[in-house]
Parts: structure tokens; C-alpha cells; sequence
């Protein structure tokens, strides 16, 4: 209605003297006159804004008159108890308790590798072999030695339990037996260094070093990996060690496998990290499609607070005045008009784009939502359809 006035006062104006201005201001630009084209100027910019004090006036009586004019156009929703859920968030790294890469541990040239990546493998199986030197035929030469000890140590044991022969033949033939049988158990150590078994079942993951390569104690060789065995790690500040504990429910989320699901905290350290003063939480999951990897990144929502009746409003229609107070607006009947009022309120925690209103709300209250931010206290409101 405003715009229709001023269009309707603009139109008249024009209209009036349009046609005699229009006639003068040509004449004198066909003069080509500097000083007379100055002149005009002046008195048109004049006369605008004497047209805009006059619209101006207008408006502020149209204002004063129309009752619609004041009014400011809102929307609102009804305030009601419900429960409000805090979730702490935290970005986690999948990681396997199984994942581990075997080095040598005997001096030489790898003899033989059996797999391959990508291959399956049973726990104890062997992977590679190391070149031993030669200490198997030294171990066949002590194993015969071992044995003839030992008979020789049963016969003379027969005879000295029958009390025949000197006790020292006994004695010596029992610690010949013993220092052989310890050699060969030495040895039978050594060359079990040169084999690398599998210390669980797993994929290989990477063969690093090739087959006839020379190698040292150290030297990596294989990387193994089970990825049945996974667990996401996360850094929890110190802040909720009282809320953050074993069997917390936790929400995950693995963007890039587009993978949500609900499970618990299996772990929650007692340590407190003074560098960055936080805990660790480990949290189990399963993998049985083999699509998690270690290292991914994903984030997980640990639930730490709950508030089973409570308003929670949008954030955005807080606003807080100079004395640090915040506050919203809700509608109320003044005679027969609609009006905003303020009110102070208390919030509490965030959850995403809600806030909860612990004080100054009441059930059923209406709030006011679009408009929050630009009606008044006590001004009339209405509401839009």
C-alpha cells in the first residue's frame, strides 16, 4: 500500500509539470548556454528534494492512520517439553590390533619367499626362509652326538640303579647327555630364526624385500595385516573423563565408505595426556565385507548428556543485549492486537543448529522464528499464513 501511494504522488507531480519542465530544459540545452545549463541543473536538484521531504511526510501519515502499515510480519512455533540429546564429536582413525611388519632375524640371503600379496595365510605358516649357512648339517652332526649320549647315558643309569659301576661314570655320562641335548636345542633355535612364520592368520599385505636379497637381523621383510580385528582410537579432552567411559554409546560415521552404525566405547584410558590433556577411547567394529582399511579417518558422536523434558529452540533466534543477558521473542494477546514480547532466557548445551532453554520458556508458549531478529518488544505482529 506504501508503494502505491508514493507512485501515485510521484504520478501526479510528473504529470503537472513534466511537460513545461520537459519544454524549458530542452530549449536551454539547445542554446548550449554553460552557465544557463548550471542554473537548471541546480534548481532541478532543488526541487527533488523538496519532492522527497514531501514524500517523506506522507509516509509518516499514512503511518499514523493505517494500522497494517505498523505491523511486522512473523512466523512462530509452539514451544513443547521433549528430550534433548548432547553429542560430543571426535574424529577417530581405524586401526587393527593386527598389523605388524616381520623382520629378519638371522644374517643372510633370503633363500625363498612362499607367498605373494594379496595371499591369504594361516597363523604359523611359513612365509620365507633364510639361507643358514650351514647350520643344518651342523645340527645333524649334534643330534647324532646328542643321541649316542644318550644311550650311553640310559645304559650306565641301568647299571648304577643295579649298583653296578662308580657313581662318577654315572654322573659324567648323565652331564655329557645334558650339554649335548642343550647344544642341539641352541642350535635347533638358531635355524628357526632363518624361517619367517605368519604370527596370525592375515593377508600379506606387501613382500618388501625380494627373494635373494641379502639381509640383516632388522631388516624388514613382510608386512602381514588381519582385518577382522579393528578399532577406531579417538582423543577425548579431559573435560568429559566423568561423562566419556567404557560402554558410552557412540554414533560412527566412515565418510568414504558412506558406512553408519551405533555401538559402544570398549576402552577408555585412565591416562591423561599432559601435552594435550586428553584420553584415549578405543571403540571395537566389525568389518566383515574387508572394506575398512587402517588409517581411515571417521567420526564418531559420543552421546554425554541427556535432558529428558526440556524447549529446545533454533540458535539463531537467540540474541543476547548489552548486559550479556540473552533472550527470544513470544507472542501475546494486548486487547484485541498481537503483540512481540521479550523474554530473558537461560540456555544451556548446543546440539547442532538447537539450543535447550532451561529458563523464561514455558510449554505451549509461541515463539516468534522468522522475524526474531528484526521486531521490537511490544510492537504488533502478524502472523503470515
Amino acid at each position: 500500500m506504501k508503494k502505491l501511494y508514493i507512485t501515485s504522488l510521484a504520478a501526479l507531480l510528473l504529470t503537472a509539470c513534466g511537460n513545461n519542465k520537459k519544454n524549458s530544459t530542452e530549449s536551454i540545452i539547445e542554446k548550449g548556454n554553460l552557465q544557463e545549463l548550471r542554473q537548471k541543473r541546480s534548481e532541478l536538484v532543488t526541487e527533488a528534494d523538496a519532492l522527497t521531504k514531501e514524500i517523506e511526510l506522507i509516509d509518516n501519515a499514512i503511518g499514523k492512520l493505517d494500522d497494517n502499515q505498523k505491523l511486522a510480519l512473523i512466523t512462530t512455533f509452539t514451544a513443547k517439553d521433549s528430550i534433548f540429546d548432547h553429542y560430543l564429536e571426535l574424529q577417530a582413525d581405524v586401526q587393527t590390533k593386527e598389523n605388524i611388519v616381520l623382520n629378519a632375524e638371522y644374517a643372510g640371503t633370503l633363500q625363498k619367499v612362499y607367498v605373494t600379496e594379496g595371499q591369504k595365510v594361516s597363523k604359523g605358516q611359513t612365509l620365507a626362509k633364510i639361507d643358514d649357512g650351514g647350520l643344518s648339517q651342523q645340527l645333524a652332526q649334534l643330534e647324532i652326538q646328542a643321541n649316542l649320549a644318550k644311550t650311553t647315558y640310559e645304559r650306565q643309569e641301568n647299571l648304577w640303579n643295579q649298583k653296578i659301576g662308580s657313581e662318577i661314570q654315572y654322573l659324567q655320562a648323565k652331564s655329557n647327555y645334558e650339554a649335548q641335548a642343550k647344544a642341539v636345542a641352541q642350535l635347533q633355535s638358531q635355524i628357526a630364526k632363518t624361517y619367517v612364520k605368519a604370527p596370525f592368520s592375515g593377508t600379506i599385505d606387501d613382500v618388501i624385500t625380494d627373494q635373494g636379497s641379502a639381509v640383516a637381523p632388522g631388516s624388514q621383510l613382510i608386512r602381514i595385516v588381519n582385518l577382522s580385528n579393528m578399532y577406531l582410537e579417538a582423543e577425548v579432552p579431559e573435560k568429559y573423563v566423568g561423562s566419556v567411559k567404557k560402554g558410552t554409546d557412540v554414533n560412527v560415521n566412515i565418510p568414504v565408505l558412506n558406512e553408519v552404525f551405533t555401538t559402544k566405547i570398549n576402552q577408555a584410558s585412565d591416562y591423561i595426556n599432559p601435552g594435550n590433556r586428553s584420553f584415549k577411547i578405543l571403540i571395537n567394529i566389525t568389518n566383515k565385507k574387508g572394506t575398512i582399511k587402517p588409517n581411515l579417518t571417521s567420526k564418531i558422536s559420543i552421546k554425554d548428556y541427556t535432558n529428558p523434558k526440556v524447549i529446545a529452540v533454533p540458535l539463531s533466534i537467540v540474541s543476547e543485549n548489552a548486559e550479556g543477558e540473552q533472550y527470544v521473542y513470544i507472542t501475546e494477546k494486548q486487547e484485541n492486537n498481537l503483540v512481540a514480547k521479550k523474554v530473558i532466557v537461560k540456555t544451556g548445551k548446543t546440539q547442532g543448529d538447537l539450543v535447550e532453554i532451561l529458563e523464561g520458556i514455558k510449554d505451549g508458549d509461541q515463539i516468534v522464528k522468522e522475524g526474531a531478529r528484526s521486531v521490537k518488544d511490544g510492537q504488533k505482529v502478524s502472523i503470515i499464513k
